[in-house]
């Protein structure tokens, strides 16, 4: 009657990943994704940009944070990659010397992509409340949109989602007034 017992994935199967794959641990099952697209690495890449100024060097901001593009997170048994994730400087005033961070950050972004869409959303998303990330934003580069969620409890209180060309205060870098055009290739 027993049914066979699939193996809880390790991080040894993380390590013989090829290099060209982001590989990350959720509940036990190993996620591996291609590297993103290009259309992904720019929004990414442009949204680190317009935030690590002001809120990272408090360059016309108010600085506050450490920002970090892909960090490895150890959160529990679980690894994840994110995007970008921020920490608020009282809570971790130095970046850890180490290869990856077990403290959770305070927001998170996961730029969606075809490949990663689901997990970021079923499965990351779980993880992330449970760890008490405060505030995540999945932005999609070809639907063109910025979805924020602020946690509340235990589960993510979607905010007002944002798309095309406008110009957003978004939690909990509301004090930049963001124009989501620059995260989108032309």
């Amino acid at each position: 009657m027993g049914g066979s017992r699939q193996r809880k994935a390790s991080y040894a199967d993380l390590e013989a990943l090829p290099e060209h794959v982001v590989g990350e641990l959720i509940d036990g099952v190993l996620y591996a994704s291609p590297r993103p697209a290009l259309p992904h690495a720019y929004a990414a890449g442009e949204l680190f940009g317009e935030l690590r100024g002001p809120f990272g060097r408090g360059q016309g901001g108010p600085g506050g944070w450490h920002l970090l593009i892909e960090p490895e997170l150890h959160l529990g048994e679980d690894v994840l990659v994110p995007d970008i994730a921020g920490w608020r400087r009282e809570r971790m005033p130095r970046t850890p010397r180490t290869a990856a961070a077990t403290l959770a950050p305070d927001w998170v972004c996961e730029v969606l992509s075809p490949s990663t869409r689901n997990m970021d959303r079923k499965a990351k998303l779980p993880v992330y409340a449970r760890e008490g990330v405060r505030h995540v934003w999945l932005v999609d580069p070809n639907a063109r949109t910025l979805e924020v969620f602020r946690l509340e409890g235990n589960h993510y209180l979607p905010m007002t989602p944002h798309s095309g060309q406008v110009r957003v205060r978004a939690e909990p870098f509301e004090a930049l007034e963001l124009c989501l055009s620059l995260l989108w290739e032309e």
